[in-house]
């Protein structure tokens, strides 16, 4: 098959290959570079060792971390959930598929802006919750000085963003698992667990990697929603290269922050790898 068609499939390939090229390897090398060259330009660990030793460096990477491992359970629990109702062919389930995706048209920053709106003193929550009579007086969600609160809003916010993405993601695997899997359960008098543990997770492995991936790599670069519900409250690592770029002005300890979030990312990217391998992997 291959021999009868050639060199098609490469000439199909090389405008993605070359975008890839022309707008993401360039740029990664060039920002690589960066990172182990001075502000002389010559090469050095200098910028670096400032990262290290930057006071803002420990805060902001655990505050990172703590949201990838906070972020991807909740987002994936919900996912899942909603990817089964779609895929349960309910009544009205294409206004559930739409009603889910809803959240996917909005960017990250105005979806920020959204629960800025909910959590300010003035906003959406404290109003009801005094409406209510739940509390006497508007509670402060949005302090320095309660981080891990900030966190948990971080948290909120990114999973209702961006849990669409997964879902999608799982409404596809799910939909090409074939009907008779289900129905030989039925038969064996299989509970909804079971079907989820014994047939829809195995079958699910591909989509499973490719959505926790895109998920970990996009938690890794969370910045917009941070700097709307936080502000200066909480560091995380996009956060600190940016700060580096525009308001110190130095590209090279910029870039050093940018080589250590695509490492990370690299990293969880491998971690799933070997975590979820699917059957091709498996028999490899």
């Amino acid at each position: 098959m291959t021999s009868r068609l050639g060199w098609a499939p490469y000439a199909l390939l090389l405008p993605s290959l070359a975008f890839l090229a022309v707008f993401f390897a360039t740029p990664m090398v060039q920002a690589f570079a960066l990172a182990f060259q001075d502000t002389s330009g010559n090469w050095s660990l200098d910028s670096i060792q400032r990262m290290l030793r930057d006071a803002s460096f420990s805060g902001a990477l655990l505050t990172t971390l703590a949201l990838v491992v906070l972020v991807i359970p909740v987002q994936f629990a919900l996912a899942m959930s909603m990817a089964l109702i779609i895929n349960a062919r309910l009544k009205g389930e294409g206004l559930w598929l739409y009603v889910y995706a809803i959240p996917l048209g909005i960017s990250e920053l105005a979806a920020g802006i959204v629960w800025v709106s909910i959590f300010t003193q003035t906003g959406w929550l404290n109003s009801i919750l005094e409406g209510l009579g739940i509390i006497d007086s508007p509670i402060t969600w949005q302090s320095a000085e309660t981080p891990w609160l900030l966190i948990m809003l971080v948290v909120i916010a990114e999973a209702w963003r961006a849990t669409s993405i997964i879902m999608i993601i799982l409404v596809a695997g799910l939909q090409s698992i074939p009907r008779e899997f289900f129905e030989a359960a039925d038969v064996y008098g299989a509970s909804t667990w079971q079907k989820v543990r014994r047939v829809v997770l195995p079958m699910l492995r591909p989509s499973l990697q490719v959505a926790l991936i895109l998920r970990t790599i996009l938690a890794f670069q969370v910045f917009a929603t941070v700097i709307a519900l936080a502000g200066t409250g909480l560091d995380v690592l996009a956060d600190e290269a940016q700060r580096w770029a525009t308001d110190i002005d130095n590209d090279h300890v910029a870039a050093a922050y940018a080589g250590l979030i695509l490492l990370l990312s690299i990293f969880g990217t491998a971690l799933f790898l070997i975590a979820l391998p699917t059957r091709e992997e498996h028999q490899a």
